[in-house]
């Protein structure tokens, strides 16, 4: 297999969160953090950030990242690592959204891994669920797939549950993605978000809409991502608990 080279998605405005890649995590910026988890994994030549913000990429220049311009009008993450395909010579595009400070450098690897083991399809990391205020929590997509590990549907809704609704265990998406190239490209050329993802606002629901099937990798329960303000201080709890500077 040729190159595999990360991509992370970063863009200034966001509804939950202006300016969130350049929120500060104990003085270094949260882009800069999870950068440093992909460098861990894969080393600096074959990780960029993809943006469409003149800030971030000067502050990501600033620290020694490649930075790939990509227009204004990615309506989400997965766009954006497509326009950046179309710059960068590799064979395998893996998408590290840009608020997961925390990420596994290994479960990085081991959705590449699993990319390389199954070519053709797109792959998304997941790991448990052990709490009910996570279950509840939407910000949080939860993962329903089958025992082989194909997506049978991801959701900000609390499920799977019964007809009481309660907590039964479940699991949740880490923002990891492998994509190979046809598979990205029908995407991006969709033209816009499909009608169930539109209304959950997750991103790999398209693949699903569009008849594409997704394969689910069991990854480490290591990641916490930063979806609103709030998360800052847990996120900053748990780096200095984990020994990161």
């Amino acid at each position: 297999m040729g190159r595999t080279v990360i991509v992370i998605p970063a863009r200034y405005e966001s509804s939950r969160f202006p300016g969130k890649p350049l929120a500060l995590l104990d003085g270094t910026s949260l882009i800069q953090r999870t950068w440093q988890q992909c460098v861990a994994a894969l080393g600096p030549d074959d990780v960029y950030v993809a943006t469409d913000d003149d800030r971030i990429e000067s502050h990501c220049r600033d620290f020694g990242a490649q930075v790939v311009l990509t227009p204004t009008t990615c309506p989400t993450g997965t766009d954006r690592v497509y326009a950046a395909s179309e710059q960068i010579d590799a064979e395998a595009f893996v998408n590290v959204q840009g608020d997961e400070p925390l990420v596994d450098p290994a479960d990085i690897l081991a959705v590449i891994a699993a990319s390389q083991a199954h070519p053709g399809e797109v792959v998304n990391a997941m790991c448990p669920i052990d709490d009910e205020s996570t279950f509840r929590d939407p910000n949080v997509p939860k993962v329903v797939s089958a025992p082989d590990g194909r997506l049978l549907y991801m959701s900000r809704a609390a499920v799977p549950t019964g007809k009481d609704l309660g907590f039964r265990g479940a699991w949740r998406q880490v923002c990891v993605y492998a994509f190979p190239t046809p598979a990205l490209k029908r995407y991006a050329n969709h033209g816009g978000k499909t009608p169930v993802e539109q209304i959950e606002d997750i991103e790999i629901l398209r693949f699903l809409e569009l008849g594409i099937p997704v394969r689910m990798v069991a990854v480490s329960s290591a990641s916490l991502a930063v979806d609103v303000p709030g998360d800052i201080a847990r996120v900053e709890a748990e780096l200095r608990r984990r020994g990161h500077r």
